[in-house]
């Protein structure tokens, strides 16, 4: 029976214990070999294997352990070790009666463990050394961007172009990861992080889908629509049904939301005429909330339908300019 060699691969954003039981029996049944000490390996002694740390040729060190034990385990680095993969493949290539070469992935990242890396950049660009900038900012200097990269990837999102929907998603995820990181710099009774965030959204999450995660009946898309927002309406002691709207969104989205909101809960408050106001700003103003009253009662989004009409106008004037 021939040599075998079992690189053996895991997530450096788990804890160096968390291994499968394929893996477990591997490194205790046979010497295990690694680049450098680290948590993992301290895990691996503490459970009764034995590791030796290589300092220089470690593909030869490789096979002489094999040759002589029949198996020899490579504990990879958090980067993986392609660097000696690639060297020991070849030279097993080369010379095949050597040793067997086999990957084993003794753990794996978990869904969004990505995240993970980018609070730990975020953290280091924060940290002395790093970005000057970034340590420079508040939440206030930083509010202009959030709103612009959540723009980016709305254009992203008409223009149906799905891998710069996810490059701008990328560029929100930084503003939200930034912010928390500033956050954690504010006085003590302030001071929030991202997991705070994280743990807040999950919290809603939870609470908001009772359908999902505990016994409630799905029902129809309209019931879970007016269960969320019962929901929601217990959780925020709200004086008004237009409490809680973003006032800052352009005037003709915020238009559609306050009359979305009261036609909600049955309010039929009607819009100002224009024949009524008295200075022509005013007019302009009914006219235009008219004219958004009555997209909405048609089923017709007026910020999309203004947008849609202003970028077929652009194209025009460019058409224009080129004559």
């Amino acid at each position: 029976m021939s040599a075998r060699i079992v690189l053996l691969v895991t997530s450096p954003r788990l804890p160096a214990g968390l291994l499968t039981a394929a893996a477990w029996d591997v490194v205790r049944r046979h010497p295990v070999l690694a680049g450098a000490e680290s948590e993992l390996t301290t895990a691996v002694r503490v459970a009764g294997g034995e590791v030796t740390v290589v300092d220089g040729r470690a593909t030869q060190a490789l096979l002489d352990a094999a040759a002589a034990h029949g198996v020899a385990v490579w504990l990879a680095g958090p980067a993986g070790d392609e660097s000696l993969a690639r060297e020991l493949g070849l030279r097993l290539a080369r010379e095949p009666g050597l040793a067997e070469l086999e990957l084993m992935y003794g753990s794996w990242d978990p869904p969004g463990a990505r995240l993970l890396d980018a609070v730990a950049v975020m953290d280091r660009l924060f940290s002395p050394g790093g970005d000057p900038w970034k340590r420079a900012q508040t939440h206030r200097s930083l509010a202009g961007f959030l709103l612009e990269e959540c723009y980016e990837a709305y254009d992203a999102i008409s223009a149906g172009d799905t891998d710069a929907l996810r490059e701008e998603l990328g560029d929100v995820l930084f503003q939200v990861v930034l912010h928390a990181r500033l956050a954690e710099e504010l006085p003590e009774a302030q001071r929030w992080t991202v997991d705070d965030v994280a743990g807040g959204l999950v919290d809603k999450m939870v609470r908001r889908n009772p359908h999902v995660f505990a016994d409630a009946e799905a029902g129809t898309l309209e019931e879970l629509e007016a269960s969320w927002e019962r929901i929601k309406r217990a959780e925020k002691a709200r004086d008004s049904v237009l409490d809680g709207i973003a006032l800052s969104q352009p005037a003709l989205a915020l238009a559609a939301k306050i009359l979305e909101r009261a036609g909600r809960v049955g309010l039929a408050v009607p819009p100002p005429l224009a024949e009524s106001q008295v200075d022509p700003e005013a007019r302009l103003g009914a006219s235009l909330l008219a004219t958004v009253a009555a997209a909405r009662e048609a089923g017709l989004d007026p910020e999309a339908a203004l947008r849609r009409a202003a970028l077929a106008y652009a194209d025009a004037v460019r058409t224009a300019e080129r004559r």
